[in-house]
Parts: C-alpha cells; sequence; structure tokens
C-alpha cells in the first residue's frame, strides 16, 4: 500500500506570496492512500487526524463493500444515501463499479465535505458525488427524502450517539417519499431483496453485546423492525 503524507497548504498553496505579514495557522497534514477495494484500487486522502473522527477507513468499509458486490443485485438501480461517508471511500467505490446514484453524508462539517469531494476528484468521479451535511439528531435538511436505501459501516462506536442516530434513521424511513420512477414492489424479500426503504448497515469495530443490544432495542423502540443478514450486516426497515 503505497502512503503519502502532505499538507493541504503543498496541494492548495499559500493564499498570498507575502505570507511574511499574515496569521499563519497549524497546517492541517493528510495521508494518501491506496487501498484495494474488489475489483479496483482507490487512491485515499485520509486526515492524519479529525476531531470528529472522520479521518480513516475502517474495517467495516472493506468486509461491506466485499459483501455489497456479493449481493449486488440488491442495490443495484436503487437511491442510495450513506451515513458516515468519512472519506467517500465505499461511496466513490459503489459508484464506479455500480454506477449507483448514491449521495455522501457526515457531520456538518465543511473539511469533511471537502475532502470527500477531493476523493472523488482524484478517482475521476467529476462532478463529485452529491453531500448533505448533517449531524445525527439534528432537523434534517431535506424535508422529504428520496433515498429508497441508507447504508453504513462501522458507525456503532459511540453509545452516547445511538439515540442521535435512531432519531436521524427514523425520519430518513418514515418520511421517504418515492421517486415518481420507483416502483416500490418491485422487490421479493423472500427471494433476498430489501423492502423500501430501508438501512443497511456492517461493523467490523469490536463493541460489547450490551451496547450492541441497545441500538437494536432503541430502533424496536422507535417502531423499526431489525434484521440479521449474515457477515454482521443488518437490515433495518419501517414495520408492516
Amino acid at each position: 500500500m503505497e502512503t503519502a503524507l502532505f499538507s493541504a497548504s503543498s496541494l492548495f498553496g499559500n493564499a498570498s506570496d507575502d505570507s511574511s505579514d499574515e496569521e499563519t495557522n497549524p497546517q492541517e497534514n493528510f495521508v494518501e492512500r491506496t487501498h484495494q477495494f474488489p475489483g479496483m484500487e482507490l487512491l485515499v486522502r485520509e486526515f492524519s487526524f479529525h476531531q470528529l473522527n472522520a479521518n480513516l477507513l475502517w474495517p467495516g468499509t472493506f468486509a461491506f463493500a466485499e459483501w455489497l458486490v456479493q449481493h449486488r443485485s440488491w442495490v443495484e438501480g436503487r437511491c442510495v444515501l450513506e451515513l458516515g461517508s468519512g472519506t467517500g471511500a465505499l461511496a466513490i467505490f459503489l459508484r464506479r463499479l455500480l454506477q449507483l446514484d448514491i449521495t455522501t453524508s457526515d457531520y456538518d462539517d465543511q473539511e469533511i465535505k471537502d475532502n470527500i469531494a477531493y476523493n472523488c476528484k482524484i478517482n475521476r468521479i467529476i462532478p463529485p458525488l452529491p453531500h448533505v451535511k448533517h449531524t445525527w439528531g439534528d432537523a434534517f435538511p431535506i424535508a422529504s427524502p428520496n433515498w429508497d436505501l441508507v447504508i453504513a459501516s462501522d458507525i456503532l462506536l459511540y453509545v452516547k450517539q445511538y439515540p442521535n442516530l435512531i432519531k436521524t434513521l427514523t425520519f430518513l424511513l418514515t418520511t421517504y417519499q418515492p421517486a415518481g420512477n420507483v416502483n416500490t414492489s418491485s422487490h421479493n424479500e423472500q427471494d433476498g431483496g430489501l423492502p423500501y426503504p430501508a438501512f443497511l448497515m456492517s461493523w467490523r469495530r469490536r463493541i460489547g453485546k450490551d451496547d450492541e443490544s441497545l441500538f437494536f432495542k432503541g430502533c424496536e423502540d422507535a417502531g423499526l423492525l431489525v434484521r440479521h443478514l449474515g457477515s454482521r450486516v443488518y437490515c433495518i426497515s419501517l414495520r408492516d
């Protein structure tokens, strides 16, 4: 895996040639790495540190990518929103491999949005993927979302965020408005299809069983149905 370390100023230059009279801010460093995804390599710029933990690709990203490739017929043609996109690598992979209509999302933080746009550019996704700045639990910036599939990987680290995540997730599922050309009855869950709408999540980071149960119980208390699909991948949807 090839790695390069560089600073923001080395990428974008200084705002003025006469920088000696300006107040200088600490340079924010990034690491650029080549990562192997199923069938392709992606060059991904990661923060060497980010206070909102959006700096790295976690193990669940690669495991989830493998699972999605194996179940590509379940996600092809869906309108997708990724929560906790971080670097945007998974969304970029899915756009390039499956040509998914996919939107990234993470904390209401401009640096995260800019870094995802950068990663789109260096991986030949032009224009960059649409992005929604949203902090879980806050009012969602789109009143009638039309994403019929929400995905995420390795987002269950902070227990104190579970209620906020469930609030956002419940909003996305209950206020979903299908696009005019979407046939929500075309899936067959008995054959492994996913409902419309649905939340599909995976993780590989270690969390306690009690914490895991706390999240799923919170989903159920909010009126959501939780199904384990195997390989630590879960589908969460509205109750019938």
